[in-house]
């Protein structure tokens, strides 16, 4: 794992926050999670502008330019030297006093770690994941706008954590409407013939840059994409059912609360988009390697 932060590059062990940051003390701040793939950050315009927009939207003033964050986290790449990784790119509110109060932060806190990650092992997603109905909802917006990618990710530790002990690998979480958002860390779509369903962001899922890359690709297979509100109705009658994520990837979901999604395994669909979506990965962008 390298790390850049204060304006060095380092390993694990030298990285360090202070403990008065408000992102530490009250989860105030934005992230950007992105993939390294075959050696290229994909769609890092795209992440870096959705970092822009989340910290617009919280009063946070970024601490570089758009463009010196994209050189120092293309920089940590090469550092860490691997043509597959993960990124984390994280800014918080910065060092202050205790107490929410914003302003008496003056200056944020930028860091960017790159390493690598696996949520799900290469058995999980060959046979599709089993996955549960959180108990938990996603907030409406005027609660918590989701798609500000900010570090309170309390909500989804918890379902995360209720499907881990219901001996499942993922959590849904639906709405107050009862309507489906989104996975714990993951967009869902789910495939009916040849209409491919995915909730929209009104309904409380993040505008995914994965899920994106998916609404485009899907009609070079002949499929209709179509942002709707779903339910879970429409996941037991769908031909295939898949999660999509800088983290996750392409992956199959074969199973929800005990029942049989689809044919219980991974679908043609979902195998031919996760081909697509690599092979698309390794084409874009600048190689740093």
């Amino acid at each position: 794992m390298k790390i850049w932060i204060g304006g060095r590059i380092v390993n694990e062990g030298e990285a360090t926050v202070s403990v008065s940051d408000h992102g530490v003390l009250y989860g105030d701040g934005v992230f950007e999670g992105m993939r390294v793939i075959h050696g290229r950050v994909f769609r890092i315009e795209r992440h870096l502008a959705r970092l822009a927009f989340g910290a617009k939207a919280l009063h946070l003033q970024l601490p570089h330019t758009l463009a010196e964050i994209r050189q120092l986290t293309e920089d940590t790449v090469r550092a860490f030297g691997e043509k597959e990784a993960y990124i984390r790119l994280v800014v918080t509110r910065g060092v202050g006093p205790l107490g929410v109060d914003p302003t008496t932060c003056p200056t944020p806190t930028l860091y960017c770690i790159v390493g690598g990650i696996k949520l799900f092992t290469e058995e999980q997603r060959e046979r599709g994941l089993d996955m549960i109905t959180s108990s938990y909802r996603r907030p409406n917006a005027d609660v918590l706008d989701v798609r500000v990618k900010s570090l309170n990710y309390l909500g989804s530790v918890l379902a995360k954590l209720e499907a881990r002990q219901r001996q499942a690998d993922e959590a849904l979480l639906l709405n107050s409407n009862g309507h489906i958002a989104e996975a714990s860390v993951a967009n869902i779509f789910a495939l009916r013939g040849r209409e491919l369903l995915t909730p929209p962001a009104s309904d409380g899922c993040l505008e995914g840059i994965n899920r994106g890359v998916v609404l485009e690709l899907a009609p070079q297979l002949g499929l209709v994409p179509i942002e709707r509100s779903i339910g879970r109705a429409d996941l037991f009658a769908a031909d295939e059912v898949f999660l999509t994520g800088s983290g996750a990837g392409i992956v199959a979901v074969r199973g929800l609360d005990g029942r049989v999604l689809g044919d219980g395994k991974r679908g043609p669909m979902t195998a031919r988009l996760a081909e697509m979506h690599r092979a698309l990965a390794g084409s874009e962008g600048t190689s740093l390697f």
